[in-house]
């Protein structure tokens, strides 16, 4: 690599880092008093540590040589007030630096928590759960020292710094040149550390993220794990993964560790002819003893925060990569997001158009090519066809979670793009085969369907569904507490109990994906007479791969190719000996 492409890169990725730690202290502007309060107490805190050497110097050069004990008496009762001030001070200012860093931590988490809900689909199927976990809890957490020190740290030590260079100017200029002959020094070395440590700690938390995905899914799937004895070479997988995740963080910690030693050397040799050249001034009597051990005093009062510093630079590179990653997901414009001139969706008879709709998940492959079809309400539409027809995707589009790419879809007359997303999906049940339960009672994660549900609207959409029943052989009944994603329910439970989340709502417009299929055929007969009672008078979709659940649907699509290949009643499209036909003989020829 060339030296003005390091350089280049550098450029690149300090702007970066000042543009992150700009976005962060944005978020400080909120909490304006207790950061006023705070750099009061600063500023207090530095006079206090900038006034102690002079205190020594006057304790030796005056009180000492003149004999004035009583002098010397009083100026060390005024030492010993002061700095009992000063440790006060220290303990509020870290007290009030904590509450305020804690806060906006919360103010983050809840903000990207916020946004990463109103991202599309497409955000969630190209990035591992784990992945995203991490940004929440892992990544946000970092920043709490950053958040605290960019204030506790950067702003007094820099005051500091300067205060101490002026004030060794002004005492001695020969002494502060010696002091500060190392300074060069430690700017290069420094400069040399930090040009590669960004881009190092990157690359760890890539792979952090990497081996939190892995834990997130490994555990999700423990039980495919178990069930194909793959034990072994998952953990070789983790192995692998934590190999890489070790490799990377000590590539990262080694260039951090060379920031001390480089202070430290360079504060050495600060020290070395500091005394060197104030001996030879001491014995001409130009410098005076106690300014002389002043000097020794303020060297490492300027030393210090410069270790200070670069322990805040080693924070900041450690972590603002972990902001970066929370920032870029924050700055992920949704895909599917309200038009500034949407309208309210009124309550809806549930008439469904398609009007030459197209569309494509990745761009170039369409899944449906030139779409169109009618609707009307209160009809029951069955969606037949291969696996990746499009049969999903057709409900995906219907309920806007995913944006066409050409045509228009039309509720009521109303293009779906012009009415707000939450008042098209409030009026819509949609019933998946990946029944996912939460964690909570059985009443509240059938509530989850309309969240201000009675007990008795429960209760009749459990009935709906025939689940009162078995609901009610639990030990608490509907207050039983569910594990996560409803383990100790039975496959065929579970999906009974998202039937019933999904009724309560009282969707004009019903959807449901493979809705049936863990359920046994005893149990399938008695939901369908609830479901033929709940769809009088809602406009449904049924997907679903075993025909004789939709037998009663009022029409048949069947989706290949891009489209709608054929369309009708069951009768009708068994008539005509085509792709329904050849599905429904494949299903029942053995029967």
């Amino acid at each position: 690599m060339s030296i003005n492409s390091v350089r280049d890169d550098e450029k690149s990725v300090s702007a970066g880092k000042v543009k992150t730690l700009l976005r962060l202290f944005r978020y400080l502007l909120s909490y304006k008093k207790e950061i006023i309060a705070v750099l009061i107490i600063m500023l207090c805190t530095v006079t206090i540590s900038l006034i102690n050497p002079l205190i020594v110097e006057h304790a030796i050069d005056v009180n000492i040589v003149q004999k004035d004990i009583p002098g010397l008496i009083r100026l060390g009762i005024f030492a010993l007030s002061i700095n009992l001030i000063f440790i006060v001070l220290v303990k509020l200012r870290m007290y009030i630096m904590a509450k305020v860093s804690n806060n906006v931590l919360l103010t983050i988490r809840q903000e990207l928590y916020t946004h990463i809900q109103k991202l599309s689909f497409h955000f969630f199927d190209s990035r591992p759960t784990g992945k995203i976990l991490a940004r929440i809890i892992g990544d946000v957490n970092s920043l709490k020292d950053v958040l605290s020190n960019s204030v506790t740290t950067l702003i007094p030590d820099f005051i500091t710094i300067c205060a101490v260079m002026a004030i060794m100017f002004a005492m001695d200029y020969k002494l502060a040149l010696a002091s500060l002959v190392s300074l060069p020094l430690m700017v290069i070395g420094l400069w040399l550390i930090q040009v590669y440590s960004h881009v190092r700690w990157q690359v760890f938390r890539k792979k952090n993220s990497n081996l939190n995905a892995f834990i997130h899914e490994d555990l999700s799937g423990m039980r495919v794990v178990q069930s194909f004895t793959a034990e072994a070479e998952t953990a070789a997988d983790f192995n692998e993964l934590l190999m890489e995740h070790r490799g990377a963080f000590v590539k990262a910690v080694k260039l951090n560790d060379a920031f001390g030693p480089v202070i430290d050397f360079c504060w050495g040799l600060g020290m070395i002819s500091l005394y060197f050249v104030g001996v030879k001034l001491t014995d001409n009597n130009s410098v005076q003893v106690g300014t002389l051990i002043a000097f020794g005093t303020y060297i490492s009062m300027f030393w210090r925060p410069i270790m200070n510093l670069s322990n805040f630079y080693n924070q900041l590179v450690t972590n603002i990569s972990g902001a970066e990653r929370i920032f870029e997901i924050m700055d992920t414009k949704p895909e599917i997001a309200d038009k500034k001139d949407v309208v309210e969706l009124p309550e809806i008879k549930g008439n469904i158009r398609f009007e030459h709709v197209s569309f494509s998940y990745d761009g170039d492959t369409k899944v449906l090519d030139d779409v169109s079809f009618e609707v009307k309400a209160g009809e029951t539409i069955a969606l037949v066809g291969p696996t990746g027809a499009g049969k999903t995707t057709i409900i995906n589009l219907i309920s806007r979670f995913y944006d066409i790419q050409e045509g228009n879809i039309f509720i009521d007359d109303y293009n779906i793009k012009d009415v707000s997303i939450e008042s098209l999906r409030k009026q819509m049940g949609i019933m998946t085969q990946d029944n996912f339960l939460f964690s909570g009672t059985i009443k509240d994660n059938i509530r989850y369907g309309k969240l201000d549900a009675t007990d008795e609207e429960i209760i009749a959409a459990a009935k709906a569904v025939n689940a009162h029943d078995f609901i009610m052989k639990l030990e608490k009944g509907y207050d039983t507490e569910l594990k996560e994603r409803g383990a100790g329910l039975s496959v065929g439970q579970r999906q009974l109990l998202a039937f019933a989340r999904t009724m309560v709502s009282m969707p004009k417009i019903l959807i449901l994906d493979e809705a049936t299929s863990s359920i046994d055929t005893h149990t399938e007969l008695l939901v369908q007479q609830g479901i033929e009672a709940l769809l009088k008078g809602r406009t449904s979709f049924v997907i679903a791969h075993r025909l004789s659940t939709i037998q009663k649907a009022d029409r048949i699509f069947v989706i290949a190719d891009n489209g709608i290949k054929e369309q009708g009643t069951a009768e009708e499209l068994l008539a005509k000996k085509g792709m329904y036909y050849d599905l429904y003989m494949a299903q029942f020829k053995n029967i």
